[in-house]
């Protein structure tokens, strides 16, 4: 079962490559990358500002 879904995603992989190219996908994986970084960058964030508003209100 695994190796079917394992295939699937190789398959798609290389339609990808196909449609694409290799470095417009490198460029769309950094892209995500970056975007994924920021993402999480501005959860950490927003974490602190409201621990910080939680101190103030005590």
């Amino acid at each position: 079962m695994g190796f079917r879904n394992f295939g699937t995603l190789l398959l798609v992989f290389m339609i990808l490559m196909m449609v694409f190219g290799t470095q417009r996908l490198r460029d769309i994986g950094n892209d995500l990358a970056i975007a994924i970084r920021n993402f999480r960058k501005g959860l950490q964030e927003d974490q602190g500002n409201t621990e910080e508003s939680k101190e103030n209100k005590s």
